[in-house]
C-alpha cells in the first residue's frame, strides 16, 4: 500500500474515533445532561464524520486502488494527490475552528475552499488513471 493512502486512512481513521466520541458524548448528553454547551459541537461531529472520515478515507482507497500506467513504475500527478490530503485536513481545521465560535466567518470560507480544492486536485490526479478493462484512456 501506498504511504500516501496510509497517511490518509489512517488520518480518516483518527477523525472516525473524534467523530464517534463526540458522537457518544451527544447521546449521552441526551439522557444525562452533561453541559449545555455540548450541543455546539453537533456540527463539528457531523464535519469530522462526513468530510474527514468518508471523503479523506475514499480518497486514500482510491489512490491506491486505481491502476498505475504500466510503463511507468510510479503514480501520474502524485504530487496533486499529497497537496490535496494537506489541504483536506488543514481545511476541515479551519472550518473546526469556526463552528466552535473560536474565529470570524472567513476561516469558515477559506477551510471550504481548501476542502474543495482537495478534491478538485486529487479528482485531476486520479483522472488519468481512470481506463477502461483494455487499457485505454
Amino acid at each position: 500500500m501506498p504511504r500516501l493512502s496510509r497517511w490518509m486512512i489512517r488520518a480518516a481513521l483518527v477523525y472516525l474515533w473524534a467523530g464517534i466520541t463526540i458522537g457518544g458524548l451527544l447521546l449521552a448528553h441526551k439522557g444525562v445532561p452533561l453541559h449545555p454547551a455540548l450541543w455546539g459541537w453537533l456540527p463539528v461531529h457531523i464535519e469530522f464524520l462526513l468530510i474527514g472520515w468518508v471523503a479523506q478515507l475514499a480518497m486514500g482507497v482510491a489512490f491506491w486502488i486505481l491502476p498505475r500506467y504500466w510503463n511507468k513504475p510510479r503514480r501520474p500527478r502524485a504530487r496533486l494527490a499529497y497537496l490535496a490530503f494537506w489541504l483536506l485536513n488543514v481545511g476541515i481545521g479551519l472550518v473546526t475552528v469556526y463552528l466552535l465560535r473560536l474565529a470570524e466567518r472567513p476561516y469558515l470560507l477559506a477551510g471550504r475552499a481548501a476542502e474543495v480544492g482537495a478534491v478538485l486536485l486529487f479528482a485531476r490526479h486520479a483522472w488519468g488513471r481512470i481506463v477502461s478493462r483494455e487499457g485505454l484512456g
